[in-house]
């Protein structure tokens, strides 16, 4: 299983990091060791002190597949949810100050979380999709795949055309602005429109 993790996919985000607004989708990649476990509790890494969360709209592939059109992406992924793609600001802002890979700031254990699935039926996928983030019952993060940079689709087939999809992989697609630092106590609750898909406590 692979996780597929867009960045910079809205503008204001980008923005908000002080990145340019992509060309092409910027694709990185998580460990299946990233993925925390249903009902594990998540702790605040050793290792960083500045943890950001980033709440983002996830898909799960359900077809095999390689060199996808995008007109037929839709029918390599079933379900989405609602995630978070931690990440050590700390450790990346040196990492891309030396021009070196993100992986140690993003790819660690544990760092990838997902909430329930919702199976997608047709007329989800027709209108934009709106998803949010509360930290301590305060919303912090609302997005909206209309202002997504490159829809679900194009970035499904995107990744195509480099890696072989296969059933069970998972892309996340992206943050909106409002990503912020997140400490131990802290309460993140994700959700899809008015369902929420997870609740996490940092320990």
């Amino acid at each position: 299983m692979k996780i597929f993790c867009v960045g910079r996919n809205y503008a204001d985000h980008a923005k908000e990091l002080g990145n340019a607004v992509p060309e092409e989708p910027v694709i990185f990649m998580k460990p299946k060791s990233a993925l925390l476990q249903p009902n594990a509790p998540f702790y605040y890494p050793e290792f960083t002190n500045e943890l950001h969360y980033e709440a983002e709209l996830v898909l799960r592939i359900s077809k095999n597949g390689k060199y996808v059109q995008e007109h037929q992406a839709s029918k390599y992924y079933d379900a989405i949810t609602v995630g978070i793609d931690f990440t050590a600001r700390d450790i990346q802002a040196e990492l891309k100050k030396k021009g070196l890979p993100w992986e140690k700031a993003k790819a660690w254990d544990q760092s990838a979380v997902v909430g329930k699935w919702v199976p997608i039926q047709p007329e989800l996928m027709r209108s934009p999709i709106q998803f949010s983030m509360k930290k301590n019952k305060e919303l912090v993060q609302d997005g909206n795949t209309s202002h997504m940079i490159f829809s679900c689709d194009y970035i499904v087939a995107h990744i195509s055309q480099y890696f072989s999809l296969n059933i069970g992989d998972l892309i996340f697609t992206g943050t909106p602005s409002g990503v912020g630092e997140c400490v131990v106590g802290d309460i993140l609750e994700g959700y899809l429109k008015e369902e929420k898909m997870f609740e996490l406590e940092i320990k």
